[in-house]
């Protein structure tokens, strides 16, 4: 539900304005003037020169009052300065689009509800290849982009398209964003532009340093120039919190029969693991039919984020009407991190030596056990080496005839690389006894002993005949007789995407009919991904001060105002050259490729379009069909384990697909008065599955007991788009608009879920997973309205706001049968956005809030929602001089701690805690 606080932000900002909410626009390709100043300066003419924030917010403006589609832009206030220190960020406070910032800053964009995969992003008009880091679960091969790896001070505008036009590939459900980056012979020849600074983040308590530059020149002919850039910025992320692996049901507290039912005493109540066991808040009976969390864990991350680039641009002109670019980029991220994960799995573990259990509103929300048979508790060490890299070369050729006809020739190339290269895995055990509790906002878990102490702790004990990839690990001759304590993961991700085609324009005199476009596209794109792994054993079971390591422990502190609580809070911790040292000095298997971790998929596509530009006194816009042609070959392999091959071999298997669609679209624009105008879409739109979805491959959780699994037959979701809108421009720099908008989606793919038997190393036998496989045929409609506003109102003052209301309807239902909602979709967002600009200074401060949303289906087929979040950021600047700018910004002031939930409040899946951050720069342009 929409907090009263939102509401009332929201109603004043609103009233108060008479324009509209942020700087939105929609264009066709081209750039718009760039403001070198801030606030109003006295051109010769005695004319007032509006620049800064509001020169930004007005050419927006100005640009969505002549576009034809429903779009909005973002535009930078001068050379190097956006609006916000992370492009996803600035996306956010458009109206219908949101970010998730689980790991504290936004990196993927939901746009009109729908899911950030179903979204694309283009790089001046056509796609990048991208990869990423390997510890986001909406990372794998999905389609979209991480904009946190794409640095601000590139770019020169972003470009919204909620709307779709003929012209734009094709491949988005919501809208598609288009990144324009800036070009020499549009700058002023000798532009230099360098920038320095220094973050610092409140929880991780590290700072470090930023900084960018640019230059730019052009001959005096105008016809020859040159444009270079590289940016540096590195972040030290902690975030620390407590996660819950799903629910499971409270009769695993029990005794069962042969047939798996519960088994009961004299009266019909269950008899317990424990029969000493006692239970309040209800009966034995209460506690069959509650649920109790699967795991509870403690987990402590941390992040080195490091990104430079490095981008350039030449341009040349043979003949006026002849323009020559190539433009390339180079993205190098590092984005190694360290994760420790401090579980329990309570039922599984110690159900058998549970002691006591409280039941309240059908969960378990409170449980004390005994020392554990084997083990209590366990602690995992993830430390992952990931580095990203994204390499992208264009080049355009585009010719406009004296008439107005045109044409562009344009060809491409882009890779990306990432994942986990290697992840370092490592874990101990422990056996002491402990007692949990939580609520909606916190949990706490307290350990009977010392949890500091290595030697509560030990390695793996149970040995057996070693494996790996369905073959024995052979050591001096025969088979390893070991235990498990870890290994290496290599899990690499390739994207690579070619492309080129052509775009003309012909002018006509057909009635209303202006102009005919026309154009082509090929598109060879491949996405990999390469699994390579180490198993590592040892022949007796050690504690951890037998290690030969050094240990520490967690920081305290670390989880303070995260909800989780109890000496669980400090634990054992491993320094990250220790992990990798234990793993190094034990048993290894032989690296091998892992057949069945590998996947690639090839798609080609092949587009042709036809658009019809009108125009006829107050009425324009465009009319046409975009035809597209898909091929897909998705290379995996089949492991099929089975009690006479428990352990097989995968098996490489290949699957080839294709379709065609057409996709009609018209978009009007109709100006009632010289102030007022009305526009409307309708639109047929595709959007492909993820890749790793169509790689079949499956991957396993040999401790949840759960996976998921690729479907390369699956179709591409459909929908029809509809978009209306009203827009009233009272006066320069002010705008009030409304938009209603509608997806009607069919096809849509949903997960199911089945039981499939795999073989479990850990356990060393057959065991039943409960597998996830996407299918199509869901069917989902997303219908919303935004009310936007902007106004400059006195004295430099200005405000800029917006609410966005999005609801959903799907066929899609989780484990009990309850619809599900579209991921990602807020039924509310809200964003309040006053700013000051007057002479040599400027402030900004940033309001989001967004309600309650799905996010995905989770562990056990947990319902995993998010609860409301808000975000705070101020920025400010000061012009020392005319060339020089000193600047500050602030994130998340409300230290918003992250919540999600298994359906209901009382079902806590996650508790994260980010922390602030702060920024201070210098800048100097010339």
């Amino acid at each position: 539900m929409l907090s009263f606080r939102s509401m009332i932000l929201t109603a004043t900002a609103l009233a108060g304005v008479h324009g509209t909410a942020f700087a939105q626009a929609a264009n066709q390709p081209g750039d718009a003037p760039t403001q070198t100043a801030s606030g109003s300066d006295q051109a010769d003419s005695g004319d007032i020169v509006v620049t800064g924030i509001r020169s930004s917010l007005r050419n927006a403006i100005n640009v969505k009052r002549e576009a034809n589609a429903v779009v909005d832009v973002i535009t930078a206030e001068d050379v190097g300065k956006f609006p916000d220190r992370n492009v996803a960020e600035s996306l956010s406070h458009i109206p219908g689009v949101s970010i998730d910032r689980r790991f504290g800053e936004g990196e993927k964009v939901a746009i009109l509800g729908t899911d950030p995969a179903l979204n694309r992003m283009l790089l001046d008009g056509h796609a990048l290849a991208s990869a990423d880091w390997g510890g986001n679960d909406n990372d794998p091969s999905s389609r979209t982009f991480n904009y946190s790896l794409l640095a601000p001070e590139l770019v020169d505008r972003l470009e919204v398209y909620k709307s779709p036009e003929p012209r734009i590939e094709e491949g988005s459900l919501g809208g598609t964003v288009i990144v324009r980056t800036r070009r020499p012979l549009d700058l002023k020849p000798n532009s230099i532009f360098a920038s320095g600074g220094y973050t610092y983040n409140d929880r991780s308590e590290k700072g470090n340093i930023r900084g960018s530059g640019l230059y730019s020149w052009h001959n005096e002919a105008d016809n020859f120039g040159f444009l270079v850039a590289a940016t540096y910025d590195k972040q030290a992320l902690t975030r620390a919190g407590v996660e819950f692996f799903g629910y499971q049901s409270g009769a695993d507290f029990f005794q069962k029969n042969a047939d798996g039912s519960v088994r009961r005493d004299a009266s019909g109540q269950g008899i317990l693991l424990n029969p000493n066991a006692t239970v309040t808040g209800g009966t034995k009976n209460d506690l069959i039919s509650a649920v109790a969390p699967f795991g509870i864990n403690y987990a402590y991350f941390q992040q080195t984020r490091e990104r430079a680039s490095v981008s350039g641009t030449i341009q040349y002109r043979p003949a006026p009407n002849l323009t020559l670019t190539l433009n390339g980029l180079h993205i190098d991220g590092n984005y190694n991190n360290y994760s420790q994960s401090m579980y329990t799995i309570p039922v599984a573990w110690t159900g058998s030596v549970l002691q006591t259990a409280n039941v309240a509103n059908g969960v378990v929300n409170a449980a004390s056990f005994a020392a554990a048979p084997s083990q209590s508790a366990q602690l995992d060490t993830l430390v992952r080496k990931t580095k990203l890299k994204t390499d992208n070369l264009n080049f355009f050729a585009d010719w406009e005839g004296d008439d107005g006809a045109k044409i562009s020739f344009a060809g491409g190339w882009s890779k990306a690389t990432g994942g986990r290269n290697p992840e370092y895995l490592f874990n101990v055990q422990t056996k002491l006894p402990f007692n949990y509790a939580f609520t909606p906002t916190s949990a706490t878990v307290n350990f009977t002993g010392d949890l500091t102490n290595p030697a509560n702790y030990f390695t793996n004990p149970n040995n057996n005949p070693a494996q790996i990839e369905g073959r024995p690990v052979v050591v001096n001759g025969q088979q390893l007789i070991g235990a498990q304590i870890g290994g290496l993961d290599y899990s690499v991700t390739t994207d690579r995407d070619i492309y080129g085609g052509y775009d003309a324009t012909i002018p006509v005199e057909f009635g209303p009919f202006k102009q005919i476009l026309i154009g082509s596209r090929v598109t060879d794109h491949v996405n990999r991904v390469d699994g390579r792994g180490i198993n590592t054993y040892k022949t007796s079971s050690q504690t951890a001060n037998q290690l030969g390591v050094t240990t520490l422990v967690t920081p305290g502190g670390v989880f303070d105002g995260s909800g989780g609580m109890g000496n669980a809070t400090q634990y054992l911790n491993l320094p990250e050259q220790a992990v990798i040292d234990i793993l190094a000095n034990s048993i290894n298997s032989p690296l091998v490729n892992k057949i069945g971790a590998s996947t690639k998929v090839r798609e080609t596509v092949v587009a042709s379009y036809v658009q019809a530009n009108f125009q006829e006194g107050g009425l324009r816009g465009n009319i046409g069909g975009r035809l597209v042609y898909t091929r897909d070959k998705s290379n995996y392999a089949v492991t099929l384990a089975n009690t006479v091959n428990p352990v097989p071999v995968p098996v490489p298997t290949t699957t080839t697909t294709d379709y065609l669609k057409f996709l009609p679209s018209v978009n009007i624009a109709y100006s009632i008065t010289p102030e007022f105008l009305v526009r409307g879409s309708v639109a047929r739109v595709i959007s492909r599955p993820r890749y790793q979805d169509l790689a079949a491959a499956t991957s396993l959780n040999d401790i949840t007991l759960d996976g998921g699994g690729g479907n390369p037959n699956l179709k591409p979701y459909e929908s029809t788009n509809y978009e209306l809108t009203a827009e009233w421009y009272p006066r320069a720099g002010s705008l009030i608009a409304v938009e209603l908008f509608r997806r009607d989606i069919s096809n849509y793919i949903i997960n199911t879920r089945t039981n499939a038997v795999f073989f479990n190393s850990l356990q060393n036998r057959l065991t039943t997973y409960n597998v996830n496989q996407p299918i199509n045929g869901g069917k989902a409609k997303v219908n919303g309205a935004l009310v936007s506003g902007q106004t400059e109102i006195w004295g430099g003052f200005g405000i800029q706001a917006n609410y966005s209301y999005q609801d959903s309807s799907t066929s899609s239902v989780d484990s009990s049968g309850a619809e599900l909602n579209l991921p990602y979709l807020s039924r509310h967002t809200v964003n309040v956005i006053p700013y000051f600009e007057s002479g040599i200074f400027q402030a900004r401060l940033s309001y989001n809030y967004r309600s309650s949303y799905f996010r995905t289906i989770g562990r056990l087929n947990s319902r995993e929602m998010v609860a409301p979040y808000s975000q705070l950021d101020f920025s400010a600047g000061v012009n020392l001089t005319k060339e020089i700018t000193l600047s500050v910004n602030a994130q998340n002031l409300l230290d918003e701690t992250y919540y999600q939930y298994n359906a209901t409040r009382d079902r806590p899946t996650a508790f994260y805690k980010n922390g602030r951050t702060y920024a201070a720069s210098v800048a100097v342009r010339f």
